[in-house]
Formats: C-alpha cells, sequence, structure tokens
C-alpha cells in the first residue's frame, strides 16, 4: 500500500535535493569565539584599520629632484612635443614636420600629370614614383607639358624578389626554390620604354628596376637592350640624343653583370646603398651589403672612366653623424661623383619606422660636408630623391660641357647647388 500511495509535496517548499543545505549556515555567518554576539552580523561590522605609513613629514627630494631636471617645461611646451595627430575618416594618423608638407597631384591642377599616366598604361609601363610612393610625384609630372616633366621609369615588372623593410614594392615569395609573383621579361619593353621617351621630347631620363635575383643575369642584358633601343630612336629624324641614368641593383655582387650595364652607352651609372653600413643589415635585404655596393660603384667607374657614378643615402633611420661621414670618405674612396641625401619617410605601418625627421639645416650641413670631401654635385634635402629634377638638369649640363671639352663651370655649380638648397 505505501509503495503505491499517492505523494504530495507543498508548491512553497525547498526542493528536495535543496533540503539539507537548509540545516547548514552559511559560511559567512558563522560566527568565531572571539566575535562578540552582537557583532556577529557582517553587515555591522567595522572596516579594518589601514596600515601606518612609515614615511615621516621631513625633507624629501622634490619631483624635479629625483627626475633630476632644472626647469618644467610649461603645459604649451608639453604641447609641442606631444606628437601630433590627425583623423583620416577612422585612422588617427602622425602629422609630418611642416617641411615634409606637399600637394596632391591633380589632373585638373598638373597639365603633364594625366598624360604622362595615360602614356604609361597605354604602353604598359611602370614608374618607380607611383609604385614607392614617392612625394615628388606631383613636381615631376605636373610639368606645364610633358617635355618639361621627367618620371623614372621601372624595368622588369612591378615586383622584386628583394625584401628590403624601407622598400614598397611588392615583393615575390620564394618556396622551395621557385619564384612566385614575378613575370617573364616583356620583349618588347625596350622598344615601347623607347617610344614613350620620344614622345614626351626628354632630354634627360632615368630607368631602373625592380631586383631579378630569378633571372641568370639579374637581367643586365635587358637594362643595356633598352639603353640601346632608347639611344637610337632618340636620335632618328635628326632628333638630339637622350641622356640615359641607368639606377640598377647590385646584380646579386656579380660585378661582370655591372659591367655590361656600364659598356651599353649610359651617361651616368646609379647605385644606391640606401644608409650606412652599420644599418645596412636591419636596413636592406640580407642579400645586399654596403661593401658589396661600393664595389658595383667601383667596377662601373673602372670599366667606363668618363661615366658619371652616383648613389643615394637616406637620413632618420638611426645613423650617427660618425656613421655617416665614415660612408661618405668610402664613397669617395670608390670614386663616386654624385651623392643625395633624402628624409626616410615610412610608406606603411608594416615598414620600419622613422627614428628621427632631420631639420633642412642638417640637410644643408651634410651637403657643404660632402662638397668638401671633393664630390662633384651633392643634393640633400628633406624630399630630395636618387632620381631628382635638380640634380638631373645639373648633371645633363655637366656631360653637355664635357662633350664639349670644356671644363665644368664653377658658377654652374654654385647655382645647381642654390637651386638644390631651395627645393
Amino acid at each position: 500500500m505505501a509503495s503505491t500511495a499517492t505523494r504530495f509535496r507543498c508548491l512553497n517548499a525547498q526542493p528536495i535535493r535543496n533540503a539539507s543545505k537548509s540545516f547548514i549556515a552559511p559560511r559567512f555567518a558563522v560566527r568565531g569565539f572571539a566575535t562578540p554576539a552582537e557583532d556577529a552580523n557582517p553587515s555591522t561590522t567595522t572596516a579594518p584599520k589601514t596600515r601606518p605609513s612609515y614615511f615621516k613629514d621631513g625633507d624629501v627630494p622634490s619631483l624635479t629632484d629625483f627626475i633630476g631636471i632644472e626647469k618644467l617645461i610649461t603645459p604649451e611646451e608639453a604641447l609641442e612635443l606631444r606628437p601630433r595627430t590627425a583623423m583620416v575618416g577612422k585612422k588617427e594618423i602622425t602629422r609630418l614636420p611642416s617641411w615634409l608638407k606637399t600637394n596632391i597631384p591633380s589632373p585638373k591642377t598638373s597639365a603633364g600629370f594625366k598624360s604622362i599616366k595615360a602614356d604609361l598604361r597605354g604602353l604598359g609601363l611602370h614608374t618607380v614614383c607611383e609604385e614607392a610612393k614617392c612625394p615628388n610625384i606631383g613636381e615631376c609630372w605636373g610639368g606645364n607639358d610633358k617635355a618639361s616633366a621627367t618620371a623614372t621609369i621601372m624595368l622588369m615588372g612591378d615586383t622584386c624578389t628583394r625584401g628590403c623593410r624601407f622598400c614598397s614594392v611588392k615583393t615575390a615569395k620564394n618556396a622551395k626554390g621557385k619564384w612566385e609573383g614575378v613575370m617573364p621579361l616583356d620583349p618588347h619593353e625596350p622598344e615601347n620604354t623607347a617610344e614613350a621617351l620620344k614622345r614626351w621630347g626628354l632630354g634627360y631620363v632615368v630607368l631602373t628596376s625592380v631586383d631579378r635575383d630569378d633571372l641568370p643575369d639579374g637581367g643586365a642584358a635587358h637594362f643595356a637592350e633598352t639603353i640601346s633601343k632608347i639611344k637610337s630612336k632618340s636620335k632618328e629624324n635628326g632628333g638630339r640624343e637622350i641622356l640615359v641614368e641607368a639606377l640598377t641593383g647590385d646584380f646579386g655582387g656579380n660585378l661582370d653583370h655591372a659591367a655590361i650595364v656600364a659598356r651599353s652607352g649610359l651617361d651616368v651609372y646609379a647605385h644606391n646603398v640606401e644608409t650606412v653600413e652599420a644599418l645596412t643589415p636591419f636596413v636592406r635585404d640580407r642579400r645586399a651589403t654596403f661593401q658589396q655596393s661600393l664595389n658595383v660603384l667601383a667596377r662601373a667607374k673602372a670599366e667606363v672612366p668618363s661615366l658619371i657614378t652616383k648613389t643615394s643615402i637616406m637620413l632618420g633611420l638611426g645613423e650617427t653623424e660618425e656613421q655617416l661621414w665614415d660612408a661618405m670618405k668610402q664613397l669617395r674612396a670608390a670614386n663616386v661623383d654624385v651623392v643625395t641625401f633624402g628624409q626616410y619617410m615610412r610608406p606603411t605601418k608594416r615598414h620600419m619606422k622613422v627614428e628621427e625627421y632631420i631639420t633642412p639645416a642638417a640637410f644643408d650641413m651634410w651637403r657643404e660636408r660632402a662638397l668638401e670631401l671633393g664630390f662633384l654635385y651633392c643634393a640633400s634635402g628633406p624630399l630630395v630623391r636618387s632620381s631628382y629634377k635638380a640634380g638631373e638638369s645639373f648633371i645633363e649640363n655637366v656631360l653637355k660641357q664635357r662633350r664639349k671639352g670644356e671644363a665644368v663651370d664653377e658658377e654652374l655649380v654654385r647655382k645647381a647647388q642654390m637651386t638644390s638648397k631651395a627645393l
């Protein structure tokens, strides 16, 4: 009968599984032997006393004594030291110093900008101006007509086999000895490049390229063919000969490949060491070294002594004066004729940071030191790049004087330096 009896439970009763818990008081309600009965309720207990301080009201160092400064800066001075930022959409960016501000190029305000871009796209050509995000693209492309504008043509595609930490050009991947992302050389590129330059009617042109470690000769033969096409096409129908500057890579240290380009008929052989020797492993690709670059420049000069050799160094990467001074001395020992100094500007957040923004006065100082060392010309300024209009104009005039058998005009050198300083 007991097993079949109906079982009832009060609706207000606790669940059976919790019934045993009602016989055990909560842990916080348990009173210790040392607790008075009237203070058993935790809500009425007083807060514990804080531990007394052992510091005495004697003479202690002030904040300025502790930091070690004689005078605190004012709030206005602190505001000037604070990194200036600005909102661009939803992104906060650091504002650049005033001397690094440039106008944004536009087809509406620059007569030559749109036409040069159209010619480049129509012929399938690339420029380092776009790929490296050069801040001078508006100045170089924005002349009153195409003849007064310049552009640095980038040969052999837009993908590099090196991965330098300062450069924004695309980098190819090397998977198990096979390069991914690099395209075969365009056999029509030399002819298309010569045709584009003839349309513009330029007197001086700069050719550069990505590094092509995937090619047996690093692209030296392609470079030489392009220079030969430019020279021959510019002379057609009695036209004036175009002066050619070739800004090459280091060809993996193979000096014979550098010699092929040096003997191709060009007028200026350029190769950038980029930074001082101590910072080279941290700035450039691991396959590039400072001494290797010096050897390339020295071999080009030895191959054709009449060549003007040229290099460029970025400032603001953390170099010291002693390191930069040593780099300049080594360049002169390698018979380098022209050197340029410019401010390193970080292309994206994936690239190495800017350590310092060099002032225009400091750039002027390094220009004077370079000339004292015996460099033929030095372009030095925050926005100066290895391929720069002021430097190209000077070198063009020097080459013309040399061909006429005249000595280099010292007044021309002085005017070029003043023009570079104004820029």
